[in-house]
């Protein structure tokens, strides 16, 4: 049954029932949003779903609070917000109005939780400290969200209402946008495996457009290539292939002698005509034409094959 109304609490708003209702709202837009303490309002009924308000937790009876005692855990122990108890109930249909694939649902469901969700929960209900970020810690999404409330002496008696609408609008902006770039992730593995069984045992991977590539060369097990070429608005791209998520290093670095060059300098210290580009780092190289970047990323191979024996 779809409600009339999705109820939260008034006053003061935090991160989890505001990415809860950005949840909530895109499945039942006819829905009224209803923010209040009222008993009349946070007693359920089969009209409405209530959360973060209420003093219980029953999916059933569609009212999902975790301010209560006895509120709910995950199955490792760590407590959920209104925001985790939303996802888990109503995230995969979420999902699939979004437009993702019924085959990765799950997938991105479950991955949405780990990295997105639970941290809300956890520091909603104060088991992450905001600190562990040093001094990026008023810049997390839950600090950044509660900066929005209105000041302590606004005086308009609508101004928190306003302003969580207004935050509300922004929560929804980072949701729909992280599960954007998941999606886009999975529609460029495929492309990805695609490619690499078209490559065979050979060191360089062409892609038809940049994408996001290496979850796809770990997941195939690629262990042998290198470095990847793809086009770009006018150019064509060389670059490397980092060993992990969370370093700099890649597999194989371009040509020292590259670093830092560009054009005519570039062209005579590679050999290759159409060069134009090459980072300081030597992750990165840029060419006029595919058999220019080509023709760099085979002149790399080598030279890192040399460097390895």
């Amino acid at each position: 049954m779809s409600p009339d109304y999705l109820v939260t609490h008034s006053g003061g708003f935090h991160a989890d029932e505001l990415l809860s209702s950005v949840i909530l709202t895109r499945l039942f837009p006819q829905a009224r949003l209803v923010r209040s303490r009222a008993p009349d309002w946070i007693t359920p009924g089969g009209d409405r779903i209530i959360y973060d308000v209420g003093g219980d937790y029953d999916a059933a009876m569609q009212i999902f609070d975790h301010h209560q005692r006895g509120a709910p855990l995950r199955d490792d122990g760590k407590p959920f917000s209104s925001f985790g108890l939303i996802w888990k109930h109503y995230g995969r249909d979420y999902l699939l109005a979004f437009g993702l694939p019924q085959a990765n649902v799950d997938d991105v469901h479950a991955s949405f939780d780990e990295s997105f969700v639970l941290p809300v929960d956890l520091m909603d209900n104060g088991a992450l400290s905001p600190s562990i970020a040093g001094p990026l810690a008023d810049l997390t999404l839950p600090a950044l969200l509660e900066t929005l409330k209105p000041v302590f002496d606004e005086k308009d008696g609508d101004a928190e209402d306003r302003a969580f609408c207004n935050a509300l609008a922004i929560a929804r902006s980072f949701v729909e946008a992280n599960i954007g770039q998941r999606a886009a992730k999975l529609r460029a593995e495929d492309m990805v495996l695609k490619a690499i069984g078209e490559t065979g045992t050979g060191r360089i991977l062409e892609l038809p457009m940049g994408m996001p590539f290496r979850a796809a060369v770990v997941k195939a097990g690629a262990d042998h290539l290198l470095f990847v070429v793809h086009p770009r608005d006018k150019d064509w791209c060389l670059t490397g292939i980092r060993r992990s998520d969370d370093a700099f290093e890649l597999r194989a670095d371009l040509p020292a002698a590259w670093a830092g060059l560009t054009n005519g300098d570039l062209e005579a210290a590679c050999g290759v005509n159409g060069a134009t580009f090459c980072h300081n780092g030597r992750f990165i190289a840029a060419a006029k034409t595919r058999e220019a970047a080509l023709a760099m990323a085979e002149i790399a191979v080598q030279q890192a094959l040399q460097a390895a024996v």
